[in-house]
């Protein structure tokens, strides 16, 4: 597949500061992936929405169980503000869940990004427009198509959250938040701010070092703005060890992700689904550290943090020995234990599917390549389309 000419020039117009990371191209278009209908509907498509609704389940499990809060390492004095998320059903915005898939036979889920996920904007926006310009040049069918309504989702879910805050008479005004010192995290909260603004929101960003709190104890902004409705592109195990985390649940900041999030982003969630739904053609066999006497029929396993990110601290375990994949700071709470499932490799490279969903609704794929076995936060981000 031929490249667009000067891709890079508009790249920055667009404000995609990030196609590349460190000297390194992080968007590749130098080639694509390309599926039939059948594959996205019947192979992706149905399980992610499938799945979706089998981890709410387990979260109306979890938030039932002391025993499971402990399990998926979620800090007591936060217990009854997760709960309390869930009961009251807070709204959701979005969610990718990682799959591996090599076109044939089912999709294995490797994880649910329901909480922080990012390569927003490339999903939403950019690989749509490649397609677009790649069709109006001749390089693509004009029939291809592309498994992508996520920016338009977005935009509707943005518009329904404002509705319930103004039914609920709650703060219009959306903060939004991520950390410092990162291009990446900073363009996708801005892509979100975009699509929040393009649904009518009124919008004000801060990062999350920023964030404080006044003398009533509510969170604020730089500009002392009280905080009352809150993105936050910051993971809830961290949120929850912050100096304000005593604050959570006692004054009315509505967030987005809610509190409930922090179970469906535990990788703890995986051996709870595979109890649940044991045999699921789309899962695999999964096992917490005590029940590893359960795994003797899995030929390997794939050791997980409880709590991790951008593919850090993964080991295979084969037999008595331990081959460490990716270093990181993870690891502290525990680990969980997956049947080992490679993910499928395409001439040298490793791939991963992204399927992402809004407000319950799948929403599109995002297709990651890596050199190594592992999806990291550097693996590229390839386009596709349907033909």
């Amino acid at each position: 597949m031929r490249e667009r000419n000067h891709w890079q020039q508009k790249a920055v117009e667009y404000g995609f500061h990030f196609h590349t990371l460190y000297g390194e191209r992080y968007w590749d278009e130098s080639a694509c992936y390309q599926f039939s209908l059948k594959q996205i509907e019947e192979d992706l498509e149905d399980p992610t929405a499938e799945i979706h609704q089998m981890c709410l389940q387990v979260v109306d499990q979890v938030v039932a169980s002391d025993e499971l809060m402990q399990r998926f390492a979620i800090p007591e004095a936060q217990w009854d503000f997760v709960r309390n998320s869930w009961l009251q059903r807070e709204p959701s915005l979005y969610a990718r869940l990682d799959f591996a898939y090599s076109g044939k036979g089912p999709a294995k889920l490797y994880e649910n990004n329901a909480d922080t996920p990012t390569s927003l904007y490339e999903t939403g926006f950019w690989q749509w427009l490649w397609l677009e310009e790649q069709v109006n040049a001749g390089q693509l069918p004009r029939q291809a198509d592309q498994f992508n309504s996520l920016q338009e989702k977005l935009i509707l879910r943005f518009a329904e959250l404002a509705a319930i805050q103004a039914e609920q008479n709650a703060s219009p005004v959306l903060h939004l938040a991520c950390c410092k010192d990162t291009d990446e995290d900073r363009g996708t909260v801005q892509y979100l701010e975009d699509c929040a603004n393009a649904a009518g929101v009124e919008t004000r960003f801060v990062y999350v070092e920023d964030i404080g709190r006044d003398a009533s104890g509510q969170l604020t902004d730089l500009d002392d703005n009280v905080i009352e409705w809150l993105f936050k592109l910051y993971p809830w195990e961290f949120m929850m060890q912050e100096a304000y985390a005593d604050l959570l649940g006692r004054h009315p900041v509505r967030f987005v992700e809610p509190a409930w999030k922090s179970i469906l982003s535990n990788k703890a969630l995986l051996p709870l689904l595979w109890r649940q739904f044991p045999d699921h053609p789309n899962l695999l066999p999964a096992f917490f550290e005590d029940e590893l006497h359960l795994a003797n029929a899995c030929p390997a396993l794939v050791k997980k943090p409880i709590f991790s990110r951008e593919g850090a601290n993964i080991s295979l375990i084969r037999g008595d020995e331990e081959t460490c994949f990716s270093s990181g700071p993870y690891g502290e709470e525990g680990f969980i234990y997956q049947q080992a499932h490679m993910l499928p490799r395409f001439e040298d490279n490793y791939t991963l599917i992204g399927s992402w969903l809004v407000n319950d609704q799948p929403a599109g794929i995002s297709v990651r390549e890596d050199s190594g076995p592992v999806t990291q936060d550097m693996s590229r981000f390839l386009p596709h389309f349907i033909v």
